[in-house]
């Protein structure tokens, strides 16, 4: 299975000419979970070679609008671009985010009189106090009943499928979101001004090739049987014997893992650090360089050597570096004595990492995340 991240936009707190706002696709054989939505997403989608209508999944961090403005426009392009009337209903897109989130999208369809070409659903996960300063969350977050009867969005949008509200589990200290037979989905909590999270993707581990000379020796010829045990399932041979699968099948192939952080300046609990350790890759904020450690703290944001000492904890193979200030300018665009040169945030995560692989990530840039093999 391929696998790849591709960010759409890589700017702190507005889109510019330069950078788009926050906002990166993970893709796997075709299938795209979007993880922010700042902004102009939709157009930073058109620009580059994924196709917003193979989008599944969103994955919002925290709810500043550099990270969800883009969310209703998105999705109403997505069904601009949809088949009319197919003739099987097509599965719900599944968005994933801080409570208030569904509010945030019944009020804008609803208001803009958006109509939707496929159902849409609404997890929210429900922040801790400790996750931002006092002031920091906004009133009016409390959980909103389809049978409201206000003017706040109350009411189900008429393509909306009423989505899982996820409780913090307090012995995990994290919130398990998804789990399929291929991945499971884990979120965990961040300081920032607003309730912010990380999320990891963990592919579960893949069954190891058949050995073919075992095969031979047991009189095993390629077929159904071959299928079966490939798939975990014990078969008893013509002679009476029983083959199991760990009899025949090499040692599997661990899973990839991939961690996305939203702003923070701080992880709340030890889960994070459970949760990211020996990541493949681990996408964190550098917003600004460390000289200005303080006033990135002050706003609840990171430094290059902060998101450092984090992958040097975790022991990541790569830390990506995303989220900067629109000070600092790709590097396709800098002149020779560039002030704010964002060359300078990789040097200093580099040196903080202790020689770890460090990648500045750049609008439209695509990382592979390849598969990994035996030991």
């Amino acid at each position: 299975m391929s696998m790849d991240l591709t960010f759409l936009g890589t700017g702190s707190a507005y889109p510019s000419p330069h950078r788009g706002a926050s906002a990166l696709v993970l893709r796997t054989d075709g299938d795209c979970w979007l993880f922010d939505c700042g902004e102009g997403t939709q157009t930073q989608l058109m620009k580059s070679q994924l196709k917003a209508g193979r989008i599944t999944k969103v994955f919002i961090t925290h709810l500043h609008g550099d990270h969800l403005f883009g969310l209703p426009g998105l999705l109403c392009t997505i069904s601009l671009h949809s088949c009319p009337a197919p003739a099987k209903p097509p599965p719900p897109v599944e968005v994933y985010g801080p409570r208030g989130l569904r509010k945030f999208l019944r009020v804008a369809l609803t208001l803009s009189g958006s109509q939707l070409m496929f159902p849409y659903v609404v997890h929210e996960l429900v922040p801790g106090d400790d996750q931002c300063p006092p002031e920091g969350l906004p009133d009016g977050l409390e959980p909103v009943h389809d049978d409201d009867d206000d003017d706040g969005g109350g009411r189900l949008h008429p393509q909306e499928v009423l989505g899982r509200t996820f409780q913090l589990d307090p012995e995990q200290g994290c919130y398990t979101l998804l789990e399929s037979p291929q991945f499971v989905v884990r979120a965990f909590r961040l300081f920032h001004r607003l309730p912010s999270f990380g999320f990891v993707v963990e592919e579960r581990p893949r069954p190891g090739k058949l050995n073919v000379q075992l095969l031979k020796e047991l009189g095993i010829k390629p077929g159904p049987i071959c299928g079966r045990l490939k798939n975990g399932e014990s078969v008893t041979l013509e002679n009476g014997v029983v083959v199991s699968p760990e009899d025949v099948l090499e040692e599997a192939v661990p899973g990839r893992k991939v961690c996305i952080l939203g702003d923070c300046c701080s992880l709340v609990g030890d889960a994070g650090r459970r949760l990211c350790h020996g990541a493949d890759v681990l996408v964190h904020e550098a917003t600004l360089e460390d000289s200005l450690r303080d006033k990135a703290w002050e706003h609840g944001h990171s430094t290059p050597s902060m998101a450092a000492e984090l992958a040097e904890a975790c022991q990541v193979k790569q830390l990506v570096l995303y989220h900067f200030s629109q000070r600092y300018k790709p590097q396709s665009l800098l002149k020779e004595k560039e002030d704010d040169n964002v060359l300078e945030l990789k040097r200093q995560a580099e040196a903080a990492l202790n020689g770890g692989e460090v990648i500045l990530a750049e609008d439209f840039l695509t990382i592979p995340i390849p598969s990994k093999r035996c030991s």
